[in-house]
């Protein structure tokens, strides 16, 4: 029914164009130690994580003093809570939980009814179970529960992470959740809603082999050209100007709304977060830095630099490879509203018609790099 309703452009071509028994005993134990040690090797390499490695939406139950988290909206003072879910065999887990708020903008009492929360588990307690190896997560949740919309966002920005997961390794790994919200000072009511948690930077960092360097900025020549580029691209498809690849906000470290990751010391690789500003989740609190003019998020603007201009060509062709996919992202998220799947629908739809037009990748993207 929805594939009726929206025009998919075709594939773009134009830019593509271009011994004893105590021994045999000893032997056959220190075979199968070996083993073991193998495959425990195996699996640290793969950087195996049952929460993000699993892809259907987990569903927890979170208790502690809400009402305390909201009033103070602390992101220093932890509070003690408790996480708990039942598994697919129907065993129940419950962990001990602290949590705090994070976060700038979205903690602000005028923007958010309910702040961004980190929470903090213990590794010892969620030994296999679906969090075994979390720590510390970030997670997203509606900032205004009772408003229907603000779920629709946190679901759309869930969606702008697993675009970009299509598209690069270089990305940050996300889980959907349904929580059940529990206040124990007793004054809000229990609440369900969705929400997602983003893989730790320390976690991505052992997943990609790389490091992360506490650096204040870096030049656009420092940066991996093709995966700048598929930043910079990906930036524009989900209508987002609120990030930059080389320079963090203020006194932050780089970057704003991303960090750099580098296997060498010497180039790095921008990996972006934070798209609540994007045209895709078009949240009612977001506007555009008025550097850009733009009036609206869901207009675009391509934030590239020039210096990726010689990548651009296979850039362009990969995303219109995997644009099938992405549409597939759209028309398979749980939890959209009719209303909002066919308006993101129709938003990234622009966004590969453009692609088909060598005219127009040239006039938005090649000629307005900076």
């Amino acid at each position: 029914m929805l594939n009726s309703c929206i025009h998919r452009p075709q594939t773009t071509t134009t830019i593509i164009d271009k011994m004893q028994p105590s021994s045999i005993h000893l032997y056959v134990i220190g075979l199968l130690l070996t083993v073991i040690g193998s495959m425990s090797s195996a699996q640290a390499d793969t950087g195996e994580s049952p929460l993000f490695d699993h892809q259907s939406t987990l569903h927890i139950r979170i208790e502690g003093p809400l009402s305390t988290l909201i009033k103070k909206r602390s992101n220093s003072d932890y509070l003690d809570g408790k996480l708990s879910y039942t598994d697919d065999s129907g065993s129940t887990h419950e962990f001990d939980l602290k949590f705090r708020t994070r976060g700038n903008y979205r903690r602000e009492r005028t923007t958010c009814n309910f702040p961004p929360v980190r929470l903090n588990l213990q590794k010892k307690q969620v030994l296999g179970t679906e969090f075994s190896g979390q720590n510390i997560l970030k997670l997203v949740s509606p900032c205004k529960p009772t408003t229907g919309r603000y779920e629709q966002y946190i679901l759309k920005e869930y969606l702008a992470y697993k675009i970009l997961q299509l598209h690069t390794p270089y990305s940050f790994r996300t889980r959907l959740l349904k929580i059940t919200w529990i206040d124990t000072d007793k004054r809000n009511p229990t609440f369900e809603k969705y929400a997602f948690v983003i893989e730790h930077k320390s976690e991505l960092a052992n997943r990609l082999s790389v490091t992360i360097p506490k650096i204040p900025g870096t030049r656009h020549s420092r940066l991996n050209r093709t995966q700048a580029g598929t930043a910079s691209v990906f930036q524009y498809l989900i209508g987002n100007t609120d990030f930059s690849l080389v320079k963090g906000a203020s006194d932050d470290a780089c970057c704003h709304n991303g960090i750099l990751v580098s296997k060498d010391g010497d180039t790095f690789f921008p990996v972006p977060y934070d798209f609540d500003f994007a045209g895709l989740v078009n949240a009612s609190y977001a506007e555009p830095h008025p550097t850009f003019r733009l009036g609206s998020v869901t207009k675009r603007l391509y934030r590239g630099h020039c210096s990726v201009n010689a990548e651009l060509a296979p850039t362009i062709a990969m995303f219109a490879q995997k644009k099938d996919a992405v549409f597939e992202l759209v028309e398979t998220q749980e939890g959209l509203s009719n209303r909002e799947r066919m308006r993101t629908l129709n938003f990234i739809g622009k966004f590969y018609a453009e692609l088909d037009n060598p005219q127009k990748i040239r006039n938005k993207f090649a000629r307005k790099c900076f």
